[in-house]
């Protein structure tokens, strides 16, 4: 075989390996994500974002429409993943950029579902992220310490921990601790500082990943949270992470996030690399 063709992108530096596979063949093992997203024997990423048609996805959600392409999305450590906000973006660019799409609005199929995207003029790409449902309350901690939080599911799990510890403070080189009876397969935890008016800070642990440099679904749950607490349904902020900044809106019908897509470079996979990592 040829060799495995890649472009590397990033949304607020939350990174990705995007992998073209038209014809739906690409054998994309855990062990071959894992390789991948090794930031020492691979190319590095926080995941893997597959580009195929939604008819060749087995596991498509009912509802997709089987004509539109689909984002097959994988954590670094080859755990298959709903939704990812900042991976949508980047595949939406791809798509424009390569000709599969056309600058403006157009739909593209998730395992959460369809998700309309508009791929803007300057290249920054708005993201309809469906539903932001706050469905309980439980708990993080860090280092022994507890922060009750709030939790979100937006298409994935999420725990939302607002706090006025400076995020900046915590250590999130291990994951937060969580409950398995309210999160069994697991959930992503964001701590949150409020800066002022519709203005927040962000840091992430993805399930699966470790810590980002951003997370888009985390980012949507961190503002429906933080609307929750002050009684409100419907806002609009912005939240700085790591990587950047975002701009989000939730309402009663959904939210929208909107933020940079960054394509870095592209080539190919070498051969031999990619026969050795098969399993």
């Amino acid at each position: 075989m040829a060799g495995v063709e890649f472009v590397k992108g990033h949304g607020t530096e939350n990174d990705f390996v995007v992998l073209p596979d038209p014809a739906g063949t690409l054998a994309l093992t855990e062990a071959r994500v894992r390789a991948l997203c090794d930031r020492s024997r691979g190319l590095g990423a926080d995941g893997v974002l597959r580009v195929v048609p939604t008819r060749a996805v087995v596991d498509a959600p009912a509802g997709v429409d089987d004509s539109l392409w689909f984002m097959d999305y994988r954590n670094a450590d080859g755990s298959v993943a709903e939704m990812c906000g900042n991976g949508v973006r980047v595949f939406a660019r791809y798509l424009v950029e390569t000709g599969l799409a056309s600058e403006g609005r157009f739909t593209i199929g998730t395992r959460a579902g369809e998700r309309g995207v508009t791929v803007h003029p300057d290249r920054t790409v708005t993201v309809d992220m469906g539903p932001a449902r706050v469905v309980g309350r439980s708990a993080a901690t860090v280092d022994g310490t507890a922060f009750p939080g709030v939790a979100v599911d937006v298409g994935n799990p999420h725990l939302v921990c607002r706090t006025d510890t400076p995020v900046d403070d915590l250590d999130l080189t291990r994951p937060p601790g969580h409950d398995p009876v309210v999160f069994p397969h697991g959930v992503n935890v964001e701590f949150v500082n409020v800066l002022g008016e519709d203005a927040l800070r962000m840091r992430v642990h993805e399930r699966g990943v470790g810590e980002t440099r951003s997370c888009g679904t985390g980012t949507v749950a961190t503002v429906a949270a933080w609307l929750h607490l002050a009684g409100r349904t419907s806002g609009r902020a912005t939240v700085a992470v790591p990587g950047g900044q975002v701009t989000v809106t939730v309402d009663e019908r959904g939210s929208t996030l909107t933020g940079p897509a960054v394509l870095v470079a592209g080539g190919e996979l070498d051969e031999q690399w990619w026969a050795d990592n098969g399993f």
